[in-house]
């Protein structure tokens, strides 16, 4: 089968070209697999490749999802809103998130603080409403919403704290074992006390209210979404 691949940004430059032509042998073949033969075939941009994401058809693919013969699978760094001094992300990923990766995206040559909150899957839990061991989590989210409130939470967190620099929030999606990274907030800023402790705890209670994900707890006990009691008002 024959496929055309696209580079953008560094790993254009890393690649040496902004697209391949690559024949490759059988019907089909995994994101993965072909992130791992480029790899091979382009040390140099081995480790942009890494962390980069990837589209097939322009759509976004995950780790597993199969390419076609014809089909045309873009890789790019990921993509960052804002620009400047107030760079931003917003993703909602399938694969793990790079924490150092993610703190350079965010800061600039004025930054000097960062701070991060992230959540990891919990084997065990006691509180009410939720499985006592959890073997594994399942999340989904009404995708374009999700991106837009995430957004919002981050004009919030602006108008709130003007001296915050760089913003990150993240939220993966699909299934995550114990100790899988989940979701991560952030915020660079100048100094540890220009509001990026405060602003990085905010984002996190503020995605948790009204970005529109929702997990799935399956444990031996059986399985249970967890749902919020939170209402948003009309607007927000």
């Amino acid at each position: 089968m024959a496929i055309r691949v696209l580079f953008f940004a560094t790993l254009r430059d890393r690649i040496g070209s902004r697209q391949l032509s690559i024949a490759l042998e059988g019907n089909s073949i995994s994101i993965k697999e072909l992130r791992r033969q480029l790899s091979l075939d382009y040390p140099a941009a081995a480790d942009n490749l890494k962390v980069a994401l990837a589209a097939i058809n322009e759509e976004y693919a995950a780790e597993g999802d199969s390419i076609h013969d014809g089909d045309e699978v873009a890789f790019f760094p990921p993509v960052s809103g804002g620009s400047g001094e107030q760079p931003e992300i917003f993703r909602l990923p399938a694969e793990a998130f790079n924490h150092d990766e993610v703190i350079a995206t965010i800061t600039t040559a004025g930054s000097g603080a960062v701070c991060i909150f992230t959540g990891v899957v919990r084997g065990t839990t006691e509180k009410a409403g939720h499985l006592p061991r959890t073997e594994h989590l399942e999340y989904e989210a009404y995708r374009p919403m999700a991106l837009a409130k995430m957004k919002q939470v981050a004009a919030e967190i602006r108008s709130r704290w003007q001296k915050v620099q760089g913003i990150a929030i993240i939220q993966r999606l699909g299934r995550l074992e114990v100790g899988d990274n989940t979701v991560l907030c952030a915020c660079s800023a100048a100094h540890r006390d220009d509001g990026c402790f405060e602003a990085a705890r905010y984002g996190i209670d503020r995605l948790k209210e009204i970005v529109p994900v929702w997990k799935k707890e399956v444990g031996a006990a059986g399985e249970t979404w967890i749902e919020g009691g939170y209402r948003p008002s009309v607007g927000e």
